[in-house]
């Protein structure tokens, strides 16, 4: 695997010259946020015991369950234009979500969702959406202890989740996560912001049980593609017979099948 080490060590500056190194160097620093690091991210196999508690962290993508439920989840936020509209539309229609929140844009936006989110579920999207896969334990571990201590500060509660931005992991990201005692809360479905006429059909004929939906309440103009039609998501989702409840009663709902299953046997 190509690797920045590999490429920027002393043997290809010697070898081949500065010149070609530092051309080399701006090329990879082409690779945005929106792509995994060359190297795949800091593996962090050497922190050892003192770095993470348990040892064993949980990914979610989906969750396999005999209930109609899906999880609603919203990312990047809160921002004073957006997130209104959301929980709005939420408090409309009665439903419940869990909003991954940007530390830094919490405190910023704290009078925006302060008393909103009392029946909602909040999780960690660290403190300036910062990549993950490229950061080593400590500062992860800060991106996420600084979000953490915001949700506390801010909603009087502690976080159980964490979502990284853009979904991309290191292996630091997740001794952060174990260390904080985290869940890592990924995705089944991202909402077809690209093609708004068929959006609301869209995400009810892909949404199953078990179904994670992702949206977002900051962003591009694209985006409000979602925000614009969240009552008829939210009708027509329930009209295929699901219910929308937060990520952790969902995750609550495989522990229940699977002790059902347990008792049967």
């Amino acid at each position: 695997m190509i690797t920045r080490r590999g490429l920027m060590g002393g043997g290809l500056a010697a070898g081949v010259g500065a010149g070609l190194a530092l051309s080399i160097e701006r090329q990879l620093n082409q690779y945005g946020s929106e792509r995994l690091p060359l190297g795949g991210g800091y593996a962090a196999a050497g922190d050892g015991w003192h770095a993470s508690g348990s040892g064993l962290v949980r990914t979610i993508w989906h969750v396999p369950t005999t209930k109609p439920w899906v999880a609603l989840t919203f990312d990047d936020g809160p921002g004073p234009k957006w997130t209104p509209r959301v929980l709005d539309a939420l408090d409309r229609a009665d439903a419940q979500a869990t909003f991954f929140v940007v530390g830094k844009r919490l405190v910023q936006h704290a009078a925006v969702v302060r008393d909103r989110l009392q029946r909602h579920e909040v999780g960690n999207h660290t403190w300036s959406h910062c990549e993950l896969g490229k950061l080593d334990a400590e500062k992860a571990f800060d991106q996420l202890d600084r979000c953490h201590n915001a949700i506390k500060q801010v909603l009087g509660r502690d976080a159980t989740l964490m979502r990284p931005p853009w979904g991309h992991l290191g292996g630091a990201a997740l001794v952060a996560a174990d260390r904080m005692g985290y869940d890592v809360t990924m995705w089944s479905y991202v909402m077809p912001e690209q093609n708004p006429d068929g959006l609301v059909d869209d995400v009810c004929a892909n949404a199953k049980p078990g179904s994670i939906l992702l949206a977002h309440d900051v962003g591009r103009d694209s985006r409000l593609a979602v925000v614009d039609r969240l009552d008829r998501i939210v009708a027509g989702l329930r009209a295929a017979g699901l219910e929308l409840v937060t990520v952790s009663q969902l995750m609550a709902a495989r522990s229940a099948d699977a002790s059902a299953v347990e008792a049967r046997a």
